[in-house]
């Protein structure tokens, strides 16, 4: 499989603003699948099948085509001890996920065969108890 690197613009740069984000991508005909879980673009998922334009020599994404299935949650931790053994919770419960250039920031990929209810409820008592805070970047329908 040749990977090829997609560009996705988004507002939500850790320092506020506006923001460009990178990610691998396997190209399918004339679209590409994403091949990365996304920190900071919202509204898609790994697995999702995206169209894109060439802009000064990079594939940038302008949309969705087709739905994966799959999808993303962000996790922002209060202590970066913490961060392990959640990945390997979540690694359990049939997510991956993957480290941020900001250390207590991680991405989940949640599959189409778990059911997100299961996660919610972790994510939710992990929150309660001030672990860590989450945002639902795409959540597949």
């Amino acid at each position: 499989m040749k990977h090829t690197k997609i560009l996705f613009e988004h507002d939500n740069a850790p320092e506020g603003g506006y923001g460009i984000e990178s990610a691998w991508a396997i190209p399918i005909g004339e679209y590409f699948q994403l091949d990365n879980i996304l920190f900071y673009a919202k509204e898609f998922a790994l697995g999702d099948l995206v169209n894109t334009e060439i802009r000064n020599g990079d594939q940038f994404v302008i949309g969705l085509v087709k739905e994966s299935g799959h999808s993303t949650i962000r996790m922002l931790f209060e202590n970066e001890d913490e961060i392990s053994e959640t990945r390997k919770q979540l690694s359990k419960l049939g997510c991956e996920s993957e480290i941020s250039n900001i250390s207590i920031l991680i991405a989940v990929d949640i599959p189409p065969n778990v059911e997100y209810s299961v996660i919610r409820s972790y994510l939710e008592l992990g929150e309660q108890e001030g672990k860590w805070s989450y945002e639902e970047a795409c959540i597949a329908q």
